[in-house]
This record gives C-alpha cells, sequence and structure tokens, in this order.
C-alpha cells in the first residue's frame, strides 16, 4: 500500500484507501508522504520526525500526487517539505526531518507489565462480517494485526479524572523487508492514525475497532506529528500507549507512546482532531 511511482526527481504518484465511505485514510496519505520524502534522500538516512496538517478530504477514486520541496541538505539532518495534491488542491502538507545516527547516552522510559499480545484478541477478526466486508471493499485495512488491552487489566495506569486512556499491541500481518528503514516508518505512521484520534471521544464512544452501534461523534484528524527514537519493526508488535488530556472548542488532543516487546520507547506520535457531535 506504500508504493508509489516516480513521475520526475522530485514528484511522486500514489492511490490512497478510503478511510470513509468518500474520503482517504489519512494515514495512508501520509505514509506515502513520508515515503516520497525518504525516497529522495539519496544517503537514506532514517526519518526522526514529521509534522503533517490535514488540509482538505482526499477522494479515494482519484490518484494523489506528492511534490517534494528539497529545503536543506545538512552534515547531519535532511529537511524535505512534501505537498499533496488531487485534481489541482493541496489535500495534505508534511515536513520531515531526516537525520544521520550518532552515538549518544541513551535514556528512556519503559512500559509497566502488560498481558503479550498473543494472549489478546485480534480485534479486525472479532469485528461483525458486514463491517470486516465493509473493511475489505474499503481495499485497506487488510493487512493488520490489532489486540486491545482491556480496560480493567492490572499494571495499567492508573485512571486519571479528565485524562482519556487505551493502550492496543499492533503490527503489520505480513513480514516487510529487512533493509529499508523508510518502509517500517511508513508503515509505523500508518498504524499510528488508526487509533490514536479515537482516544479523544472514548468517553462517549468505543474506538473503531470496538463499536458495535453507529457513532455518535463527528471525527476527523486535523494535524499529526511523530518522533522516532530508536529503531524497530513494524512487522512485529508494538504496544501503542495513547492517552487524551484535553477536548475543547471542537478539537481533541491525543498522545501515543509506541513500545517495543523489550519496554523500549522505539517512537512518539501527536495528533489533534476535530471532534463534534453530528446532531
Amino acid at each position: 500500500m506504500l508504493q508509489i511511482e516516480r513521475l520526475d526527481e522530485n514528484t511522486f504518484r500514489g492511490h490512497c484507501h478510503a478511510g470513509s465511505p468518500t474520503r482517504t485514510f489519512g494515514g495512508h496519505v501520509a505514509a506515502q508522504a513520508l515515503v516520497a520524502a525518504g525516497r529522495t534522500c539519496g544517503d537514506r538516512r532514517p526519518v526522526h520526525s514529521l509534522h503533517g496538517y490535514f488540509l482538505r478530504p482526499g477522494s479515494p477514486a482519484r490518484p494523489i500526487d506528492y511534490l517534494v520541496e528539497r529545503v536543506r541538505e545538512g552534515t547531519s539532518y535532511t529537511t524535505r517539505r512534501v505537498t499533496a495534491v488531487q485534481k489541482e488542491s493541496e489535500i495534505f502538507t508534511l515536513s520531515v526531518s531526516f537525520k544521520h545516527p550518532e552515538p549518544a547516552a541513551d535514556r528512556r522510559r519503559s512500559i509497566p507489565p502488560l498481558p503479550r499480545p498473543e494472549s489478546l484478541p485480534n480485534a479486525v477478526a472479532r469485528l461483525p462480517e458486514e463491517v470486516r466486508r465493509a473493511l475489505a471493499a474499503s481495499g485497506g485495512f487488510r493487512d493488520l494485526d490489532l489486540r486491545f488491552v482491556p480496560s480493567d487489566t492490572p499494571g495499567l495506569p492508573p485512571v486519571v479524572p479528565g485524562l482519556l486512556q487505551q493502550f492496543v499491541w499492533m503490527r503489520t500481518a505480513s513480514p516487510l523487508p529487512d533493509d529499508d528503514q523508510l518502509l517500517h516508518a511508513g508503515a509505523l505512521t500508518y498504524l499510528s492514525d488508526l487509533t490514536l484520534a479515537s482516544t479523544v471521544g472514548l468517553d462517549v464512544q468505543p474506538n473503531f475497532f470496538q463499536r458495535t452501534e453507529p457513532p455518535r461523534l463527528l471525527m476527523a484528524s486535523l494535524d499529526h506529528a511523530m518522533w522516532f527514537h530508536r529503531p524497530f519493526r513494524a512487522d512485529e508488535w508494538l504496544l501503542f500507549a495513547q492517552r487524551s488530556p484535553s477536548s475543547s472548542d471542537g478539537r481533541g488532543l491525543a498522545l501515543g507512546e509506541f513500545y517495543d516487546l523489550d519496554g523500549r520507547l522505539v517512537a512518539s506520535a501527536v495528533q489533534e482532531a476535530l471532534v463534534r457531535d453530528p446532531s
């Protein structure tokens, strides 16, 4: 799904599947934009951060062109700016920074002991048949393995008034190449948009993968940022620890951290989402 066609030195074209019946899935657009930026970096430095804004809904029925601007070629850092265009309209912008690895002191936070993903049910497989058919028809979400940690699991951080949280193990269901860090970063960018925005509305409705009733909130991603701290594989289990400390003015903020099976913090994500009562 992250495959893109190179049109010229700085222009790429891709197709993104639907996240809702008429709109592209934002995580897919962001992931392809990241891959486009990375393909212009000759020495293939790994990405360390990205910041994106969703400007307009994209259509899954049309191709998306990714225009890459080569902002800076530094000794240690490389910067790119990507504009995603569909039918002459800008639908998404992304700033990306790549960095040459260097030795340094390593300090990190670890996760508490939680149930292993193998002991939890696959959230996609447990969806109603009609929902799984709708997911298949969207052209995406077909290569995922998500396992939600029950909210009453011992060892989870205590509930704090005003702070919503959820924890989910996730990975791609198919193996990814060993030698393409950019592809793993793109896959994680895609995964990071699956459940993060839903965290801001958990006091009103469950997330999509656990919901059995029609949604009661209108939600859409406004912006998305990620920081990549340590090497990881997107086809191996990662715990996405998510929390939302604020919702107001029709906007909700969600923070997320990815941990590998050894408890290492490998990436962080922040997203602001549009949150409205459709009634």
